[in-house]
Protein backbone atom coordinates (compact mmCIF):
# COMPACT_ATOMS: atom_id res chain seq x y z
CA UNK A 1 0.00 0.00 0.00
CA UNK A 2 1.36 3.40 -0.72
CA UNK A 3 4.02 2.25 -2.98
CA UNK A 4 3.77 6.02 -4.73
CA UNK A 5 4.53 7.79 -1.05
CA UNK A 6 7.03 4.90 0.01
CA UNK A 7 9.29 5.67 -2.78
CA UNK A 8 9.25 9.19 -2.46
CA UNK A 9 9.92 8.96 1.61
CA UNK A 10 12.67 6.29 0.99
CA UNK A 11 14.20 9.03 -1.49
CA UNK A 12 13.92 11.29 0.92
CA UNK A 13 15.75 9.90 3.16
CA UNK A 14 18.50 8.98 1.00
CA UNK A 15 19.48 12.59 0.78
CA UNK A 16 19.81 12.88 4.18
CA UNK A 17 23.86 11.28 4.16
CA UNK A 18 23.61 12.86 0.89
CA UNK A 19 23.63 16.07 2.17
CA UNK A 20 25.63 15.45 5.14
CA UNK A 21 22.88 15.85 7.49
CA UNK A 22 23.08 12.43 9.12
CA UNK A 23 25.76 10.16 10.75
CA UNK A 24 25.26 6.75 10.93
CA UNK A 25 21.26 6.05 11.57
CA UNK A 26 20.73 9.35 13.07
CA UNK A 27 17.71 10.98 11.28
CA UNK A 28 14.49 9.82 9.74
CA UNK A 29 11.84 11.41 7.05
CA UNK A 30 8.40 10.60 6.88
CA UNK A 31 5.14 11.36 4.72
CA UNK A 32 1.46 11.40 4.67
CA UNK A 33 -1.47 10.56 2.68
CA UNK A 34 -3.51 12.69 4.16
CA UNK A 35 -6.34 11.13 2.35
CA UNK A 36 -6.44 7.65 3.86
CA UNK A 37 -4.83 9.04 7.50
CA UNK A 38 -1.48 7.11 7.28
CA UNK A 39 2.10 8.09 7.11
CA UNK A 40 5.13 6.42 5.83
CA UNK A 41 8.05 6.47 7.71
CA UNK A 42 11.97 5.33 7.53
CA UNK A 43 12.62 2.03 9.80
CA UNK A 44 14.17 2.26 13.46
CA UNK A 45 17.90 1.65 13.22
CA UNK A 46 18.41 0.45 9.69
CA UNK A 47 21.50 1.85 7.71
CA UNK A 48 21.09 3.93 4.74
CA UNK A 49 23.17 2.17 2.27
CA UNK A 50 20.70 -1.48 3.52
CA UNK A 51 17.63 0.25 2.87
CA UNK A 52 14.99 -0.23 -0.05
CA UNK A 53 11.36 1.52 -0.40
CA UNK A 54 10.14 -1.36 0.59
CA UNK A 55 11.69 -1.13 3.93
CA UNK A 56 9.43 2.16 4.69
CA UNK A 57 6.94 1.48 7.37
CA UNK A 58 2.89 2.44 7.16
CA UNK A 59 1.64 3.69 10.44
CA UNK A 60 -1.79 5.19 11.36
CA UNK A 61 -1.94 8.66 13.11
CA UNK A 62 -2.04 6.69 16.30
CA UNK A 63 1.15 5.49 15.62
CA UNK A 64 0.17 2.03 15.03
CA UNK A 65 1.87 -0.19 12.19
CA UNK A 66 -0.30 -0.42 9.48
CA UNK A 67 2.17 -2.16 6.97
CA UNK A 68 5.99 -3.26 7.49
CA UNK A 69 7.99 -5.64 8.42
CA UNK A 70 10.12 -3.79 10.31
CA UNK A 71 10.17 -1.40 13.52
CA UNK A 72 9.03 2.61 12.28
CA UNK A 73 11.26 4.81 13.51
CA UNK A 74 11.17 5.69 17.37
CA UNK A 75 10.58 9.08 16.87
CA UNK A 76 6.95 8.14 14.95
CA UNK A 77 4.85 9.05 18.03
CA UNK A 78 6.57 13.19 17.12
CA UNK A 79 5.55 12.70 13.91
CA UNK A 80 2.31 11.55 14.10
CA UNK A 81 1.79 13.98 16.69
CA UNK A 82 2.79 17.04 14.46
CA UNK A 83 0.65 15.46 12.11
CA UNK A 84 -2.46 15.38 13.90
CA UNK A 85 -1.60 19.23 14.41
CA UNK A 86 0.39 21.01 11.64
CA UNK A 87 -2.51 19.99 9.35
CA UNK A 88 -0.68 21.57 6.36
CA UNK A 89 2.49 19.97 6.40
CA UNK A 90 2.83 16.83 4.49
CA UNK A 91 6.71 15.69 5.52
CA UNK A 92 8.84 15.96 8.43
CA UNK A 93 12.14 15.26 8.84
CA UNK A 94 14.52 14.97 11.92
CA UNK A 95 18.08 14.80 12.25
CA UNK A 96 21.02 15.62 14.22
CA UNK A 97 22.93 17.84 12.14
CA UNK A 98 25.90 19.22 14.12
CA UNK A 99 25.33 23.22 13.35
CA UNK A 100 21.58 22.95 14.57
CA UNK A 101 22.08 20.42 17.98
CA UNK A 102 24.89 22.56 18.83
CA UNK A 103 22.16 25.52 19.21
CA UNK A 104 19.65 23.10 20.42
CA UNK A 105 22.14 21.42 23.13
CA UNK A 106 22.96 25.48 24.22
CA UNK A 107 19.10 25.49 24.24
CA UNK A 108 18.89 28.65 21.88
CA UNK A 109 16.59 29.93 18.87
CA UNK A 110 18.59 30.10 15.49
CA UNK A 111 18.57 34.11 14.89
CA UNK A 112 17.88 35.39 11.88
CA UNK A 113 20.81 36.85 11.07
CA UNK A 114 20.95 36.22 6.74
CA UNK A 115 19.12 36.57 3.99
CA UNK A 116 19.92 32.82 3.69
CA UNK A 117 17.95 32.43 6.77
CA UNK A 118 15.19 34.70 5.28
CA UNK A 119 14.57 32.97 2.04
CA UNK A 120 13.11 30.10 3.92
CA UNK A 121 12.12 31.18 7.77
CA UNK A 122 10.23 34.07 8.38
CA UNK A 123 12.21 34.79 12.19
CA UNK A 124 13.96 33.09 14.12
CA UNK A 125 14.60 28.94 14.27
CA UNK A 126 12.39 28.82 17.98
CA UNK A 127 14.37 26.20 20.66
CA UNK A 128 11.93 24.48 22.60
CA UNK A 129 12.13 24.04 26.56
CA UNK A 130 13.77 20.75 27.50
CA UNK A 131 11.74 17.39 28.52
CA UNK A 132 11.34 17.27 32.27
CA UNK A 133 11.96 14.21 33.88
CA UNK A 134 8.38 13.43 33.91
CA UNK A 135 7.97 13.77 30.10
CA UNK A 136 10.87 12.35 29.23
CA UNK A 137 9.62 8.77 31.73
CA UNK A 138 6.63 8.79 30.59
CA UNK A 139 6.10 9.12 26.66
CA UNK A 140 9.57 10.55 25.65
CA UNK A 141 8.71 10.97 21.68
CA UNK A 142 4.95 11.64 22.09
CA UNK A 143 5.83 14.49 24.65
CA UNK A 144 8.47 16.03 22.47
CA UNK A 145 5.70 16.26 19.90
CA UNK A 146 3.49 18.06 22.28
CA UNK A 147 6.13 20.75 23.39
CA UNK A 148 6.97 21.46 19.87
CA UNK A 149 3.04 21.92 19.39
CA UNK A 150 2.87 24.10 22.76
CA UNK A 151 5.87 26.47 22.02
CA UNK A 152 4.37 27.43 18.35
CA UNK A 153 0.96 28.02 20.20
CA UNK A 154 2.63 30.11 23.39
CA UNK A 155 4.19 32.33 20.56
CA UNK A 156 1.83 32.60 18.10
CA UNK A 157 3.80 31.21 15.30
CA UNK A 158 3.16 30.64 11.66
CA UNK A 159 4.40 26.56 11.18
CA UNK A 160 4.15 27.50 7.71
CA UNK A 161 6.34 30.38 8.00
CA UNK A 162 8.91 28.71 10.02
CA UNK A 163 9.14 25.16 8.99
CA UNK A 164 11.75 23.99 11.38
CA UNK A 165 12.22 23.96 15.07
CA UNK A 166 15.10 22.68 18.14
CA UNK A 167 14.05 20.40 20.90
CA UNK A 168 16.60 21.96 23.79
CA UNK A 169 19.60 19.15 24.11
CA UNK A 170 18.02 16.95 21.08
CA UNK A 171 17.98 18.42 17.85
CA UNK A 172 16.23 19.63 14.75
CA UNK A 173 13.39 18.61 13.31
CA UNK A 174 11.45 20.38 10.03
CA UNK A 175 8.42 19.96 7.87
CA UNK A 176 7.36 20.67 4.77
CA UNK A 177 4.01 19.76 1.66
CA UNK A 178 6.33 17.03 0.56
CA UNK A 179 8.64 14.86 2.32
CA UNK A 180 11.45 16.01 -0.25
CA UNK A 181 10.31 19.63 0.69
CA UNK A 182 11.13 18.76 4.65
CA UNK A 183 14.63 17.47 4.09
CA UNK A 184 15.24 20.94 2.13
CA UNK A 185 14.03 22.95 5.09
CA UNK A 186 16.12 20.56 7.01
CA UNK A 187 19.38 21.23 5.19
CA UNK A 188 18.63 25.16 4.77
CA UNK A 189 17.97 25.22 9.20
CA UNK A 190 21.44 23.22 9.04
CA UNK A 191 23.09 26.22 6.72
CA UNK A 192 21.48 29.24 8.38
CA UNK A 193 22.93 27.42 11.91
CA UNK A 194 26.41 27.54 10.98
CA UNK A 195 26.22 31.21 9.28
CA UNK A 196 24.52 32.11 12.81
CA UNK A 197 27.18 30.38 14.92
CA UNK A 198 30.13 31.64 12.74
CA UNK A 199 28.44 35.60 12.86
CA UNK A 200 27.68 35.25 16.60
CA UNK A 201 31.52 34.13 16.63
CA UNK A 202 32.92 37.45 15.21
CA UNK A 203 31.03 39.97 16.72
CA UNK A 204 29.10 41.93 19.54
CA UNK A 205 26.88 43.77 17.39
CA UNK A 206 23.55 43.25 17.35
CA UNK A 207 23.11 41.30 13.89
CA UNK A 208 19.42 40.69 13.37
CA UNK A 209 17.85 40.94 9.92
CA UNK A 210 15.85 44.10 10.35
CA UNK A 211 12.28 43.50 9.51
CA UNK A 212 12.15 45.17 6.46
CA UNK A 213 14.82 42.92 4.89
CA UNK A 214 13.46 40.04 6.50
CA UNK A 215 10.05 40.64 4.96
CA UNK A 216 11.78 41.60 1.47
CA UNK A 217 13.54 38.26 1.16
CA UNK A 218 10.93 36.15 2.31
CA UNK A 219 7.99 37.48 0.68
CA UNK A 220 9.43 37.54 -2.37
CA UNK A 221 9.55 33.76 -2.76
CA UNK A 222 6.50 32.88 -0.47
CA UNK A 223 4.27 35.99 -0.40
CA UNK A 224 1.25 36.76 -2.86
CA UNK A 225 3.25 38.37 -5.41
CA UNK A 226 6.48 36.36 -5.40
CA UNK A 227 9.01 37.01 -8.20
CA UNK A 228 11.34 33.98 -7.21
CA UNK A 229 12.20 31.52 -9.57
CA UNK A 230 10.36 30.30 -12.50
CA UNK A 231 6.60 28.86 -11.20
CA UNK A 232 6.38 31.98 -8.86
CA UNK A 233 3.34 33.92 -8.98
CA UNK A 234 4.55 36.60 -10.79
CA UNK A 235 5.82 34.31 -13.73
CA UNK A 236 2.88 32.07 -13.57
Amino acid sequence: MLEKLKQEVYDANMELPELGLVTFTWGNVSGIDREKGLFVIKPSGVEYSELSASDMVVVDLDGNVVEGKLNPSSDTPTHAYLYRHFLNIGGITHTHSPWGVAFAAAKMAIPAVSTTHADTFYGDIPCVPALNEDQINSAYELNTGKVIVKEFENQKLDYNAIPAVLVSQHGPFSWGDTPKKSVYNAKVLEVSAEISYRALQSTQADIRLPQYLLDKHYYRKHGDKAYYGQNSVKSM
